[in-house]
């Protein structure tokens, strides 16, 4: 008996329960960055961020809760590999005038991953007619905008700066 064909439904729940791991996983590693950054706007930045974290894991649950789905992750070897290189540059950059340029490098590098997945979940929540997913999934996409558009600004303001 051949296998059922697969849906764009079945691609958005796959990524959905691809975001909702790498929110988790983002979540435990903020911290660490901020603790790791020199930069007092850098750390203030993941402590922020790390709480405006917390809302979009609420609404991805709300997601999963209107579609009657229970909040699971995947294992997301993307996120992993990200998170993992975040750390190897907070080891191997500890005491070096480049730590923050590189923690904030490695943030940007989560930021994007989670701009790309979030727009789109949202565009296809728009195109399976989920118009309040669609809504759920647009506020985090934005929040992700606004902050790579802050990491952006810090880098250009100060931090690379410093870093050369």
């Amino acid at each position: 008996m051949p296998a059922k064909e697969k849906t764009l439904n079945d691609l958005f729940l796959h990524t959905l329960k691809d975001i909702y791991y790498a929110e988790k996983q983002i979540l435990k590693a903020l911290p660490k960055m901020a603790k790791n950054a020199e930069s007092e706007e850098l750390k203030q930045a993941f402590e922020t961020h790390r709480e405006e974290t917390e809302g979009q894991i609420d609404r991805l649950e709300q997601v999963f809760k209107s579609l009657d789905k229970a909040a699971r992750g995947v294992q997301c070897e993307a996120i992993n590999g990200i998170i993992e290189e975040g750390k190897e540059v907070m080891e191997d950059f500890a005491d070096s005038e480049a730590l923050d340029a590189g923690i904030l490098a490695a943030a940007q590098a989560v930021e994007h991953y989670e701009i790309t997945r979030y727009g789109s979940l949202k565009t296809w929540a728009l195109e399976l007619g989920m118009d309040e997913a669609a809504r759920l999934l647009d506020q985090n996409l934005q929040e992700e905008k606004k902050t790579d558009a802050l990491l952006t600004k810090l880098a250009e303001a100060r931090i690379n700066t410093k870093a050369a």
